[in-house]
């Protein structure tokens, strides 16, 4: 009898830490999301998130755990933009996951550089760092094609040269706090190298 019921005790008990477990979150819908970029994102990012004003950044391609992670990072104010956080107020979680599958689901448009005074500068910053003030390569996180890696660093490969050069300078000031490995390698950077790099990167493909 102590077996059996040792028996049975152990099958409710599994059953019921089966039961507790987190169901896994449903596939993200394109379909939804392509109404809620109709309806929210396009004004900004345009209709598939691609090159439009090169103060709002291009989405089209990006990895989709990024921009999910960006949208409830402005939603509960870890990183800050009144634009976007009035933008993000109504979406739920799977709205933003829906949404942000639709734009990774684009393709992005080739950029280019704009100076090419400086194209050597930023190509040897991002590929290889600035050794004497141990700033680290941009290419060791995001890539020597700018692809970076899904879920933990975003593409920057053809983005916008001005976007890319707010967002360091946002880093280095203090007024972007969600990235501290980025703040820590903006800090170490002037204007000049900030603005080359960024530059590089806009045309990198």
């Amino acid at each position: 009898m102590k077996t059996a019921a040792f028996f049975l005790s152990s099958v409710l008990l599994a059953g019921t830490a089966h039961a507790s477990q987190p169901a896994a979150p449903a596939k993200p819908d394109l379909a939804k999301g392509g109404t809620i970029s109709t309806q929210v994102c396009a004004a900004c990012h345009t209709a598939d998130g691609s090159r439009g004003s090169p103060a709002n950044p291009i989405i089209a391609g990006q990895h989709p755990e990024y921009l999910a992670k960006q949208l409830a990072e402005f939603k509960d104010g870890k990183r800050k933009n009144a634009v976007m956080s009035g933008m993000v107020a109504a979406l739920s979680e799977e709205d933003m996951r829906n949404v942000a599958a639709f734009y990774a689901s684009k393709t992005a448009k080739p950029g280019f550089a704009k100076n090419k005074d400086t194209v050597a500068l930023g190509e040897k910053i991002y590929r290889g760092g600035i050794a004497e003030r141990n700033i680290p390569a941009c290419a060791g996180c995001h890539s020597p094609t700018g692809a970076g890696i899904p879920a933990q660093y975003p593409r920057l490969g053809g983005q916008h040269g001005d976007y890319v050069e707010a967002q360091m300078v946002a880093f280095r000031s203090g007024a972007r706090t969600n990235s501290a490995p980025m703040t820590a390698v903006a800090a170490k950077m002037n204007d000049k190298e900030i603005k080359a790099v960024s530059d590089y990167i806009a045309g990198l493909r």
